[in-house]
């Protein structure tokens, strides 16, 4: 078997992978990226940027309707098959020729194949002929194979060939019924695309809509789906699951109730990328989330550095936050460390340090591409009073924000701050409401920084804008 020497060698050309090799190789390492799908990864093809392509063009059009003078002038209804031609332009028709040719002007190796840690330090890449390859690397491998979607073990389900999100972001054509099973951030961004295309959506949330968000998330969501004609069951679980010969799929609830569909889409959560990597040969367990210290190296179950550090995980395999952009700031944090230990130069582990992903745990921003749009960064009020601070919660209507009121007839959302009243910063902001998306990263700043609300007084929000929110927020907060 052939064998070639790299610097570092990645597991995973998704972004997460993509942006690790890019560090190394500006920070002079030499780098190797192993990759057994497509280059860019979930995000580039069956996720971030194909799933957005169906919400946007209904949410242009609802945005065109809430605006008199503009609504006149929406003569028609939304064009399916122009929706999913336009996803197709986002994802390449699932080409990556382009990706391939940026790792190329990068001066990053591609190695496209199945890849395995076959012992301390080196990867073997087998390809779709069989023919293997070794390649070692002189400081780390890095693990960023990200995740797949789970599918629970409910009588009948992988059996009825149903849609997991990859399916459901690749779909040639809208189904007629589709009922979906979950009431997370996959299933009702799917739920709202598809509505939105034509389909009857019946949506199984058996842990309620958004329940990871504030409270007032999941009520107004709930709501906006079913104002859009979609059937949001409450509690509902699937107890089996059957495809008949007709093609229809049948969901039987554990109440007794019978739901039938066209498909049937799984959005319940998601499992690691690391069945076949060859975690077994270094003591790991396949098929398990990688343990990773401050500095992203992989631990074992007793917390203690695989040998004496040379392996890496990033993204979602790590499982400290499933987000792409959290999984690429990871990424950056991995790349800068690995080559400053290969040089000898300082690590900078502590709180908020260069090398440390700390966002992770204290500012993970978030955008729900649903109807309204749902926009949160940092804790929520719950999670924040779990951690043990004392805290005040400050709620404003944005309806009553003059820039919402110019941005569309009736709109309606809400915003929330956090307070740590003892440090006096907000450690958790959360918005709902038409195009909230866009005024995120003001509170991730906010929060990254830890900016005293006496000195957010002099961040005067322009008028008459949404953002003028933080003014209210701050007048109901009082100083």
């Amino acid at each position: 078997m052939d064998s070639v020497t790299y610097d570092v060698v990645v597991i995973g050309a998704g972004p997460v992978g993509e942006n690790v090799a890019d560090r190394v190789v500006r920070g002079g390492l030499t780098a190797a990226i192993v990759e057994r799908e497509l280059v860019g990864g979930e995000c580039s093809y069956w996720a971030c940027m194909p799933t957005k392509a169906l919400l946007r063009s209904a949410a242009a059009l609802r945005a065109a309707r809430r605006l008199p003078g503009a609504r006149e002038a929406v003569t028609g209804d939304l064009d399916a098959s122009a929706v999913l031609r336009r996803r197709d332009s986002f994802t390449a028709n699932w080409s990556d020729d382009g990706q391939v040719a940026w790792l190329d002007s990068a001066g990053i190796a591609l190695y496209r194949g199945q890849g395995r840690i076959s012992a301390e330090r080196v990867v073997e890449v087998t390809g779709a002929d069989g023919a293997a390859i070794s390649l070692t690397a002189r400081h780390a491998v890095v693990v960023a194979t990200g995740s797949g979607a789970l599918v629970p073990d409910v009588t009948g389900l992988r059996e009825s060939a149903p849609w997991t999100s990859r399916e459901a972001a690749a779909a040639s054509e809208v189904p007629g019924r589709l009922a979906v099973i979950g009431g997370g951030v996959v299933a009702t961004e799917m739920a709202t695309a598809f509505a939105s295309l034509g389909s009857v959506v019946t949506v199984l949330a058996r842990d309620g809509v958004l329940p990871q968000a504030e409270p007032f998330v999941g009520e107004r969501v709930t709501r906006s789906l079913r104002d859009a004609g979609v059937s949001v069951r409450l509690g509902a679980e699937a107890a089996s699951v059957h495809r008949d010969g007709d093609d229809t799929v049948h969901v039987k609830l554990t109440d007794g109730e019978q739901v039938e569909a066209d498909e049937v889409l799984v959005a319940t959560g998601r499992t690691p990328n690391t069945q076949d990597i060859g975690l077994n040969r270094i003591g790991l367990q396949p098929g398990a989330w990688l343990r990773v210290d401050d500095t992203l190296r992989v631990v074992d179950g007793a917390g203690a550095l695989i040998g004496d550090g040379w392996l890496y995980a990033a993204g979602d395999v790590n499982r400290r936050v499933l987000l792409t952009h959290q999984g690429k700031y990871q990424a950056r944090a991995v790349g800068d460390v690995i080559v400053a230990r290969a040089k000898g130069e300082p690590v900078q582990d502590g709180r908020w340090g260069r090398h440390v992903a700390t966002a992770d745990e204290r500012a993970v921003p978030q955008v729900v591409f649903t109807d309204p749009e749902v926009a949160s960064v940092g804790l929520t009020a719950a999670a924040a009073a779990a951690a043990g601070l004392r805290i005040r919660v400050v709620d404003y209507d944005l309806a009553a924000v003059a820039g919402a009121a110019l941005h569309a007839d009736g709109y309606q959302g809400h915003a929330r701050m956090v307070v740590d009243e003892d440090r006096k910063v907000i450690v958790g902001f959360t918005l709902v409401g038409p195009d909230v998306g866009e005024l995120l990263h003001a509170a991730t700043i906010a929060v990254v920084g830890e900016v005293p609300l006496d000195r957010l007084w002099h961040a005067v929000p322009a008028y008459p804008t949404v953002s003028e929110v933080w003014l209210r927020l701050l007048e109901a907060y009082g100083r």
